[in-house]
C-alpha cells in the first residue's frame, strides 16, 4: 500500500491508477455508507422503512420534529467522527467512498445546502489529517437512480432517466461539486452515480445512462480539469456494456461485487474491459459475507491490481463490517413497532432508546471486529480457506489430473470439492458454514500457496485442518516449519520478518484433502 500524498491529483496513468507523482496505487478502502445516506438494513430495520426518508419519517413519527431534527444533528456528529478516520488510517486504508445523498448538499432549487457540504469539507480535512483519500459518491441523485430504497428515490423509480428536470440538476449538482473541490488533492475523485439502473432498466435507459455520463463529465471538464471520474456500469454497477469507447482519459470504471464467486471468471469481464480500453478498474463497493469469501475476494482482486473499496465501516449489530453498533435495551421494540408487530413507544420512551443509540454509535462503544478487517487484509491472525490460495501463477502446482470444480475457481487447475448439499450459496454468510464447506484435493506433491501478512515480527503457529488422515508439510518463503507433535499444527522455526509472506502447502504423505489454515502469533 503506498500512503496517501496529497502533493498533486491521483489519476489516470493508461490503465493504471498513479498518484500525484506517478506512483502506482494498490488502494485498499472503506466505504462511509448510512451516514449521509441511511439504509435500512443497516439499522436492521427488517420489514421497516428502508430509505433515508422513510427512516427519517420513522424518526419523527416516534418523537416529533424538533427532537428529531437535534437527532440527525447529533447523529452526522457521532456516527462518522475523527476517530473512526484515525481507525481507519492506522488499519492500512488508504482512502475512503463516500456516500453522498443530493438533498444533504443541493436544495430542490438547486442551491448549496452549507450544512450538508459542511460535513463533506470537514471528512476532507480529518482525512487530510490521516491521510486518506476521499472518493465522492453520488450515492442518491435527484429522482434516483436506481428506483429503490439506496438512493431515496421519492417515487420508487429512476427519475433521473425519466424527467429532465432531475437531469439537469445532477449535472448542476456535479458542476457544483466539481467547482468546490477542483483543487483540493485530498478529493482523489467524482464518482459520478452509484449502481445506476439496476434489473430491468439497464436495458430500457443504457443509452440515457450513457448520455448522462458524457453530460456530466462536460460539465466537469468545464470547471475542473484534474480531478479523475469514475463511471459505474448499470445492474448495481456489474453490467459493462455501455463502455463502449473512452469518454474521459483520466476517468476510472468501477464494479461492484457481492453474493457472488470469488474467481477470474466473475470479473473476467472487467479485466477484458481494461485491456480493451485501457482504463484502470476498480472494485468500488463489495462486502456483505462471510470471512471466507473476504479472504479469498480481495486476494483476487490484488493479484489482478484491482484497487477496493469494502462495504460498509459500521452497522448496527453486525458481524460484517468492522464496526458494530451494540443496539441499546428499548431498540427491538421500535424495530418490531416500525415493522408494523408491536404497539408504538412513547415520545420519550423512544427519545431515550434513540439518545442511547447515538451514544453507542461512537467509535470507543462500538465493538470492533478485528477478524473482519483481517481477512480483507489478510492479516496474522486469520483463517485462510483452502480454496483462498493466490491466483497468480505461482498460487498452485496445476497438477494434470486435476478436477476443477464447475463453476468456481474452474480454470484455476486445482482440485476443488464441494462439501455441502446441492450447490454452493454465495449470498451472505451462509459460505462459511460447515454444511456450505469446499476442500482442495492434493495429490502426493501437489502444492497451493496463500499470502499473509505480519503487522509485527514474531514466532507463528499454523493449525492445518483437512478431511482425511494426510496431513501436508507446510513452508513460508521456503523455511519448511516444524510439527509440534498435535496433529495439523506447525511453528515457524524462528521469527518471521513484518511484512507479506507467502505460505506454501505440500501433499507429501498421500493425497490430502486440505479444508483450512489458521495462522496466529506463536
Amino acid at each position: 500500500m503506498t500512503a496517501a500524498t496529497f502533493d498533486g491529483f491521483v489519476h489516470a496513468d493508461g490503465d493504471r491508477l498513479v498518484d500525484g507523482e506517478g506512483r502506482r496505487l494498490q488502494w485498499r478502502g472503506m466505504g462511509l455508507g448510512n451516514w449521509l445516506l441511511p439504509e435500512g438494513y443497516m439499522w436492521v430495520l427488517h420489514g421497516g422503512p428502508q430509505s433515508p426518508r422513510a427512516i427519517e419519517s420513522m424518526i419523527s413519527t416516534l418523537v416529533g420534529q424538533p427532537r428529531a431534527t437535534e437527532f440527525w444533528r447529533r447523529f452526522r456528529d457521532v456516527f462518522i467522527a475523527e476517530a473512526d478516520i484515525a481507525r481507519m488510517a492506522a488499519e492500512g486504508f488508504d482512502h475512503v467512498r463516500l456516500a453522498i445523498n443530493a438533498r444533504v448538499v443541493m436544495s430542490d432549487d438547486a442551491a448549496p445546502l452549507d450544512d450538508g457540504l459542511a460535513l463533506v469539507d470537514r471528512l476532507i480535512d480529518w482525512c487530510r489529517t490521516h491521510r486518506l483519500w476521499v472518493v465522492l459518491d453520488l450515492h442518491g441523485a435527484p429522482g434516483g437512480q436506481t428506483g429503490t430504497n439506496i438512493d431515496d428515490s421519492p417515487n420508487g423509480r429512476p427519475e433521473l432517466f425519466e424527467d429532465p428536470r432531475h437531469r439537469e440538476r445532477t449535472i448542476e449538482l456535479w458542476s457544483m461539486l466539481a467547482r468546490r473541490y477542483r483543487d483540493e488533492t485530498v478529493v482523489a475523485g467524482y464518482d459520478l452515480l452509484n449502481e445506476p439502473i439496476p434489473d430491468d432498466y439497464q436495458h430500457r435507459y443504457a443509452d440515457d445512462l450513457a448520455g448522462i455520463y458524457r453530460d456530466l463529465t462536460t460539465a466537469i471538464r468545464a470547471v475542473d480539469p484534474n480531478h479523475l471520474i469514475i463511471y459505474e456500469g448499470s445492474h448495481w454497477a456489474t453490467n459493462w456494456s455501455i463502455f463502449t469507447e473512452v469518454w474521459d482519459a483520466n476517468s476510472m470504471l468501477q464494479f461492484h461485487k457481492y453474493w457472488s464467486p470469488p474467481d477470474r471468471p466473475s470479473i473476467q469481464q472487467y479485466l477484458d474491459a481494461r485491456t480493451r480500453l485501457g482504463l484502470p478498474i476498480y472494485m468500488g463497493e463489495g462486502g456483505e459475507n462471510a470471512l471466507d469469501w473476504f479472504q479469498t475476494m480481495f486476494q483476487l482482486l490484488e493479484d489482478h491490481e484491482i484497487g477496493w473499496n469494502f462495504w460498509p465501516w459500521k452497522k448496527i449489530d453486525t458481524t460484517t463490517s468492522p464496526c458494530s453498533i451494540d443496539p441499546p435495551p428499548g431498540w427491538s421494540d421500535i424495530v418490531a413497532w416500525a415493522a408494523g408487530q408491536a404497539p408504538q413507544p412513547s415520545a420519550d420512551d423512544a427519545a431515550k432508546v434513540l439518545d442511547d443509540l447515538l451514544d453507542r454509535m461512537r467509535l470507543n462503544r462500538c465493538t470492533y471486529r478485528p477478524d473482519v478487517v483481517n481477512a480483507m487484509m489478510r492479516r496474522v491472525p486469520l483463517r485462510l480457506p483452502a480454496t483462498g490460495f493466490t491466483f497468480d501463477a505461482g498460487g498452485a502446482s496445476r497438477p494434470r489430473g486435476a478436477q476443477p470444480l464447475a463453476g468456481f475457481r474452474d480454470d484455476d487447475g486445482v482440485t476443488v470439492r464441494f462439501t455441502g448439499d446441492g450447490e454452493p450459496d454465495w449470498a451472505h454468510a451462509s459460505y462459511s458454514q460447515p454444511a456450505e464447506g469446499f476442500e482442495v484435493v492434493l495429490d502426493t506433491g501437489d502444492w497451493v500457496e496463500y499470502e499473509m501478512t505480519l503487522a509485527a515480527p514474531g514466532v507463528l503457529e499454523v493449525t492445518v485442518e483437512v478431511g482425511g488422515v494426510a496431513f501436508p508439510d507446510v513452508a513460508v518463503d521456503g523455511v519448511s516449519l516444524e510439527p509440534s507433535g498435535t496433529a495439523g499444527l506447525y511453528r515457524t522455526p524462528v521469527p518471521i520478518a513484518a511484512g507479506t509472506h507467502r505460505l506454501r502447502v505440500t501433499a507429501t504423505r498421500g493425497d490430502t484433502s486440505l479444508v483450512a489454515l489458521t495462522v496466529a502469533p506463536g
